[in-house]
């Protein structure tokens, strides 16, 4: 399939793509051609500079790394056509094309472009499959999950978290299935669906105090209690649940990974959202500017997008002059006018 096509890639035929990968049998990856022999070293170098471009990612935002990514992709394709390698380094290489595929897939999506991202992120899945290792099928699917609830089609968010739940469910890795199940939360309360979106985070809260096993993926370092209670704020705010929100992600802000700071911007913008849904001008003002603060200095489309909402937010709530300074720096901030 080309790029052209994965675009379309949605609804009825996302699931049959979906399942297609979760039932196939990876099949012999080898090239003993005259090309240059992979090496391990070579392949720990490779990994290494996608671990790099995903710390770089977390801390800065997808417009620094997302070419880096694509060029970091093009290489190991070239490598895969022309390099030497046993079945074992094949699906090694695989491996890493799989998870720079994916974290190419969400440095676009993240940049603000859904449908090229989707292109990667299928092409990660297919990648995952060549690799053997159903838990990089299951994180590329967990970003189609994100962009499904973040699109407008959260039903896909629900397909493809609940088939990489049901494809790492024998792996004993409860950090990822965690993850997966927030995923799948945040496609339930976008659909109305609070009972299966709660029920979700439950089973997501009790994985998370178990922690990380020896078989959650190392690309899956940022998973701990603060993720959980931020996308369970992110839930109830979808629900129309602002005061269970803004104590979810009060939560959240204490128990997150310093280092993740877009993440920490965008609960912050929920948490807002929230305030302000409340009729907590006041706090949610202050919190809007915390947010603005750390978004001044990320490179995200996606984080844009959520502090041009916030403050939408709060010009339905309040026309106060505090409130209309607040508007006035998330356009320096975004480059958009919030619609009067």
């Amino acid at each position: 399939m080309d790029r052209r096509g994965f675009l379309a890639v949605s609804g009825i035929a996302l699931t049959a793509y979906v399942h297609n990968w979760s039932v196939a049998e990876a099949e012999p990856l080898v090239r003993l051609q005259k090309g240059s022999r992979v090496s391990n070293e070579l392949l720990l170098s490779l990994q290494k500079t996608t671990n790099h471009l995903r710390g770089m990612d977390a801390s800065s935002g997808s417009g620094t790394v997302a070419k880096l990514g694509d060029d970091h992709l093009r290489l190991l394709r070239d490598i895969a056509k022309h390099g030497t390698y046993d079945e074992a380094a094949g699906r090694r290489l695989a491996g890493i094309i799989a998870d720079t595929a994916t974290q190419t897939g969400w440095f676009t999506f993240d940049s603000g472009e859904p449908d090229e991202a989707q292109s990667y992120f299928l092409a990660a899945l297919r990648a995952a499959g060549a690799s053997g290792d159903p838990r990089l099928g299951a994180g590329a699917l967990s970003y189609m999950a994100i962009r499904g609830y973040s699109t407008g089609h959260p039903r896909d968010a629900v397909t493809a978290a609940r088939a990489a739940l049901d494809k790492v469910k024998t792996l004993n890795a409860p950090a990822l299935e965690a993850m997966l199940l927030t995923r799948q939360a945040r496609g339930h309360a976008m659909l109305g669906e609070q009972q299966a979106a709660l029920k979700a985070l439950g089973q997501a809260t009790e994985l998370c105090t178990r922690g990380r096993s020896e078989h959650d993926p190392h690309w899956l370092y940022w998973i701990n209690d603060g993720e959980i209670q931020g996308q369970a704020g992110s839930c109830h705010l979808a629900l129309g649940n602002p005061q269970q929100a803004i104590s979810s992600l009060a939560q959240a802000r204490r128990a997150l990974n310093p280092a993740d700071v877009r993440t920490r911007a965008l609960f912050l913008s929920r948490a807002a959202t929230a305030q302000f849904r409340e009729g907590d001008i006041e706090a949610g003002c202050a919190t809007a500017n915390e947010a603005m603060d750390l978004a001044e200095h990320l490179q995200s489309a996606r984080l844009n997008e959520h502090v041009y909402s916030m403050a939408g937010e709060l010009r339905t709530a309040c026309n106060t002059p505090y409130a209309r300074e607040l508007i006035e720096r998330s356009v320096l901030v975004t480059g958009k006018a919030v619609p009067r």
